[in-house]
C-alpha cells in the first residue's frame, strides 16, 4: 500500500502561455486586465497586470482561478450550484480566497483538475471573454 500519491499540476509554461493569451484578449477589447493562473494546489503560476488594471482586482483574478480549481468549476456558476440558500453563501464568502463572480475557470487536461485561470477588471463578460482565450491557447475550450 503506498502511501504517496501523484497529482498532475499544470506547468509554469502553459501557465504563462494561458495568461498571455488572455491579456492579447484584454487588449484586443481596451481593457486593463489583471490575469492569475494557480497549480493545481491553487498556488499562482504566472500572474500579468495590465498597466491601469483596477488594484483590487489583482487579488480577485487569483481568488476566481483558485476558486475555480478548488471546487472544479467556474467561479460564476455559484448561483447555479447554491441558488438562494443564504446558510450557504454565508460560509462560502466568509472563506478566504473564495469567489463567486465569474471569470474564473478550471483547467482540465484528460479530465484531471491541473490548474485554474481567474481573470478580473472588466465586466463579467469580459473576464470570460479573457479566460476563454486563455484557455484556447492550451487547445482547452
Amino acid at each position: 500500500m503506498s502511501h504517496v500519491v501523484t497529482q498532475p499540476t499544470l506547468g509554469s509554461k502553459a501557465a504563462r502561455v494561458a495568461a498571455s493569451a488572455a491579456m492579447d484578449k484584454a487588449d484586443e477589447l481596451g481593457v486593463p486586465m489583471n490575469v492569475t493562473v494557480v497549480d493545481a494546489s491553487g498556488l499562482p503560476l504566472a500572474f500579468l497586470r495590465a498597466t491601469g488594471a483596477p488594484l483590487h482586482s489583482i487579488q480577485i483574478a487569483e481568488d476566481k482561478a483558485v476558486t475555480a480549481v478548488s471546487f472544479g468549476i467556474a467561479s460564476g456558476a455559484w448561483d447555479r450550484e447554491v441558488g438562494d440558500v443564504p446558510r450557504i453563501w454565508d460560509s462560502l464568502v466568509a472563506r478566504r480566497g473564495f469567489c463567486a463572480l465569474a471569470g474564473g475557470f478550471p483547467i482540465r487536461v484528460e479530465g484531471g483538475l491541473v490548474g485554474g485561470i481567474g481573470v478580473s477588471g472588466g465586466t463579467e463578460e469580459q473576464d470570460v471573454e479573457c479566460a476563454h482565450a486563455g484557455l484556447a491557447a492550451l487547445g482547452l475550450s
